[in-house]
């Protein structure tokens, strides 16, 4: 991300400095795992080759951005990543009262799940049995609470260096409204992240909203008709492929819900790849449409072996272990693929949509 007048515009790491390849970035949800994606931005940030000039983000990917941007126009990259360890370590302190903590058995055998947490449990057989206007009248929701604490907004809707785009879903609707810079605030952020089961719809100038995973997660059409740049990084933490089939109800639900949340972006991208055929063909007028070039950080690997419960884990220890396996993941992506940043997709669209 380019740095202020007063910094340099990339670190040198022993080679010669140039001007920062621009890219947006597409960052999806996924609750505790999004700490994957903050890795990820720490060793973006890091590096410094590369000008994140957008950022589209779906709940915990939404949380991100923001405290990437505020942090970014207080003190450039490093305030940024500074910011981002910050939120994190900051929620952990939140949750270490919470009732959503790890069972001793889960403890002695090393797993991250809550599944045999008491604490999940209950929530999980409420969420199911009764929706959030009955278990929680007074709409309490200390994670806005918290967001507006830990954001300055003020700093987010002045930031011209980096465009956000935060989709939420219309529950009237269904369709996609996406908010920028200037029309952020804690409640829009909620808005993104609203799970149904667990938050009542968050209202916004008259429109409820729940999560915007359903319509966009991320969204790529906002990085595509309102940028200069030509290429997108998605960062991605719901896997879009499974090798087993799953048999457990939750396990089935679970499933579900991935493939649900990877439905619109396996759209966009198909979009995408039929635009750029049309283009090598000939068949569309190149001035009026952009060949994209996409890339992708897979959180799969990664992330194998975590159930859909380690999404609500905020211990430090897990967190840390996330964003280590995220800054792992991008140092990667940046060793194998950063001379093809405005040449080439990284991504093979081909072998991903079939």
């Amino acid at each position: 991300m380019k740095e202020t007048a007063t910094k340099p515009a990339a670190r040198s790491n022993g080679r010669q400095r140039t001007q920062p390849k621009p890219i947006s970035l597409a960052l999806q949800g996924g609750g505790a795992h999004g700490a994957f994606t903050w890795g990820v931005l720490d060793r973006l940030l890091e590096d410094g080759r590369i000008h994140i000039g957008a950022i589209s983000g779906t709940s915990a990917g939404a949380m991100n951005a923001v405290v990437l941007v505020a942090g970014y126009e207080k003190g450039g990259n490093q305030g940024a990543r500074d910011a981002l360890r910050e939120f994190w370590s900051a929620t952990s302190r939140a949750a270490s009262m919470s009732p959503l903590r790890r069972s001793l058995w889960s403890r002695l055998t090393g797993s991250w799940s809550l599944n045999s947490s008491p604490g999940y449990l209950m929530m999980d057989m409420v969420s199911r049995m009764a929706s959030p206007y009955d278990f929680n009248p007074l709409d309490l929701n200390p994670l806005q609470d918290f967001l507006a604490e830990q954001v300055d907004f003020g700093l987010v809707r002045a930031c011209s260096a980096v465009r956000l785009f935060i989709p939420a879903t219309s529950v009237r609707t269904g369709r996609v409204r996406t908010f920028t810079n200037a029309q952020l605030s804690p409640a829009a952020v909620m808005a993104s992240a609203c799970l149904p089961q667990l938050y009542k719809a968050v209202e916004i100038d008259g429109e409820a909203f729940w999560d915007g995973g359903y319509s966009g997660n991320p969204a790529l059409h906002p990085l595509i008709y309102n940028t200069d740049t030509c290429d997108i990084l998605i960062v991605q933490i719901n896997p879009t492929e499974r090798p087993d089939v799953p048999r457990r109800a939750r396990d089935i639900l679970d499933r579900v819900n991935e493939i649900t949340f990877n439905a619109s972006l396996l759209a966009e991208l198909r979009a995408i790849r039929f635009v750029a055929r049309q283009l090598a063909a000939g068949h569309l007028d190149s001035v009026r449409y952009k060949h994209m070039h996409i890339h992708r950080i897979d959180g799969a690997v990664a992330l194998r072996g975590l159930d859909a419960s380690s999404k609500l884990n905020a211990e430090w220890a897990f967190l840390k272990l996330l964003h280590d396996r995220g800054y792992e993941a991008a140092k990667h992506w940046l060793d194998d693929n950063f001379e093809q940043i405005g040449r080439n997709s990284t991504l093979d669209l081909d072998a991903l949509l079939g």
